[in-house]
């Protein structure tokens, strides 16, 4: 599974390791799922090659949307792109129960479905886009030089999404630690969320949001060890 550029770290996958890694897929006789939602926002002079450049005969599903590029709200539209389902029996199986189940949804996302080939060859969208990659890229650019020399903490600089992810290093952030809560009665309330058991950079989530209207993602959500947001 792959996800390029990455959510959350801003990673933009380098073309010869999304090579390298089809050669294991072919290798070991597997298929890829690749999540390209964040195809089109990458910055800081790079180049993203989509898996389909590159996938050969190996069976892959791509996945694809429209909710973060467009200033849509709601209009969270998403859509697979199947490679080689011809080419492996087990895979076709597996795909045509994917269909077969979304078949039976009832919401379908009908009206981003019927103006989406129009969005895209209107003229005017890629100069929009290209504005949107361009303030995310300052904003990136700005987070990355405010926190990469605070003592304490890592961060990525991120090529990519709408995303960067900071790294408490070990022992920086504890479950005593607090930030002062002018206002009394939102102290008792993020005093009650943060009793244990509650990993320590969701504690620190909590709080900095309490302090200061600022909200970020804990880091030990995405299901790893690390602490951070």
């Amino acid at each position: 599974m792959i996800i390029n550029p990455d959510n959350p770290t801003g990673m933009v996958w380098p073309r010869q390791l999304l090579h390298d890694v089809v050669g294991l897929a072919k290798k070991y006789d597997l298929f890829i799922i690749c999540d390209e939602v964040y195809r089109n926002i990458v910055y800081n002079g790079r180049t993203n090659a989509s898996l389909a450049e590159l996938i050969g005969d190996v069976s892959a599903i791509v996945m694809r949307s429209i909710s973060k590029e467009m200033p849509w709200p709601g209009a969270r539209c998403g859509w697979l792109e199947i490679y080689n389902a011809d080419k492996d029996a087990d895979f076709k199986k597996y795909i045509d129960s994917i269909i077969n189940a979304k078949m039976m949804e009832v919401c379908s996302t009908t009206l981003p479905q019927k103006v989406l080939s129009a969005i895209l060859a209107h003229p005017e969208y890629r100069p929009f886009l290209a504005e949107r990659v361009r303030r995310y890229e300052r904003n990136a650019t700005l987070a990355y030089e405010t926190l990469t020399d605070i003592k304490g903490v890592m961060i990525n600089r991120s090529d990519g999404t709408f995303y960067s992810t900071v790294v408490f290093e070990d022992n920086v952030i504890s479950g005593e630690q607090t930030l002062g809560i002018d206002d009394q009665r939102v102290k008792n309330y993020i005093e009650e969320l943060v009793l244990p058991p509650l990993a320590n950079d969701k504690r620190f989530a909590y709080y900095l949001i309490g302090s200061y209207g600022i909200c970020v993602v804990s880091l030990s959500s995405f299901t790893t060890g690390l602490q951070g947001f």
